[in-house]
């Protein structure tokens, strides 16, 4: 058989060639009936047919197995970053996000808005009627309570003999009211704004006496009077005694003061010279007072053992118009 030194070298380079040649380049080899310039070679023209030389053959499927084995050029390396899968710590735009709050959410602590104004919570100065419950009670709150009318009286009161009946007693927790006009009472001691001479009705007596034993001293003493048992009302069924806390109101102010007289049955509104006189109402006997906006807030239960002490009457008197902004 002729020898063919053009087999053997071409054997021998494809062999040298597998061993230096990058993998990646191999397949390009394993396949040159693909290589648009490779040259035609009759022994290649039909690698199937049996006129192939077994020697090349088994290059051939040398070269087969090693391209086989090489990574594909059209397959990317499992070490290169992926275009097409976000990386795992970027955050999903459905998932809430740690990123810097949006325009929406509330400043920093360097832009926070300032607290509102008013004392701190749970340590409210003032009472919810907007009456400062460290400081003397308002007459406006006071009346804001006093507002309706739940009648406790068979009947009304007239303000004078010559006026219709048109006052009822109203009940309220801790307390009774009523809104009269204002007359004055000058009776009791002797003083030089109350006497048989300034006040023709004066009378030296009045129904309840202060710690000594005296009658109570008008222009002195703030005190109210009010109607003598009857059946349009009893003011004892009420809680009311002698030396009960009232509060009287004229417009924008209040003076505490206490039962210290009786009147006639069926007229209702009347206090005495030194009462009207802190209301700023004229305490003439003869031609002061005033014929409406007066209001009188009497306390149930709330008689004192000493009816000038005038201290205790204002202090009980604030603690007292304090519950009844709370109770009512």
């Amino acid at each position: 058989m002729p020898a063919r030194p053009h087999v053997f070298a071409a054997a021998s380079t494809a062999l040298l060639a597998a061993a230096v040649i990058p993998a990646t380049v191999l397949p390009a080899l394993a396949v040159p009936a693909e290589a648009p310039h490779a040259p035609a070679s009759p022994a290649r023209a039909s690698p199937d047919s049996a006129s192939v030389d077994p020697a090349y053959r088994a290059l051939r499927s040398s070269l087969s197995v090693a391209a086989s084995s090489a990574p594909s050029p059209s397959a990317p390396s499992t070490s290169a970053p992926s275009f097409s899968a976000p990386a795992a710590s970027a955050p999903s735009a459905s998932a809430p996000s740690s990123a810097p709050p949006s325009a929406a959410a509330p400043p920093d602590r360097h832009g926070a808005p300032k607290p509102a104004a008013g004392p701190p919570a749970g340590r409210e100065s003032f009472s919810h009627d907007g009456s400062p419950e460290d400081g003397p009670v308002t007459a406006s709150a006071l009346l804001a309570r006093a507002g309706g009318c739940d009648q406790i009286s068979n009947g009304q009161y007239r303000t004078r003999e010559s006026t219709a009946p048109t006052i009822p007693v109203c009940d309220a927790k801790g307390a009774v009211f009523w809104k009269a006009d204002m007359d004055i009472d000058c009776d009791g001691q002797t003083t030089a704004h109350c006497n048989s001479a300034a006040d023709p009705y004066y009378q030296d007596s009045t129904a309840y006496l202060q710690s000594d034993g005296r009658a109570l001293n008008p222009e002195e003493l703030p005190y109210i009077v009010v109607p003598l048992s009857s059946s349009i009302w009893n003011f004892r069924s009420s809680g009311i005694r002698g030396g009960s806390v009232a509060a009287v109101i004229h417009r924008d102010k209040v003076e505490y003061a206490v039962v210290g007289d009786t009147g006639p049955p069926g007229i209702i509104g009347e206090a005495s010279y030194a009462t009207a006189r802190a209301l700023g109402i004229a305490p003439d006997p003869s031609g002061g007072g005033v014929p409406s906006g007066v209001t009188y807030i009497v306390f149930k239960d709330s008689e004192l053992s000493r009816l000038d002490d005038q201290e205790t009457i204002a202090r009980r008197g604030d603690e007292l118009a304090k519950q009844f902004l709370r109770d009512n």
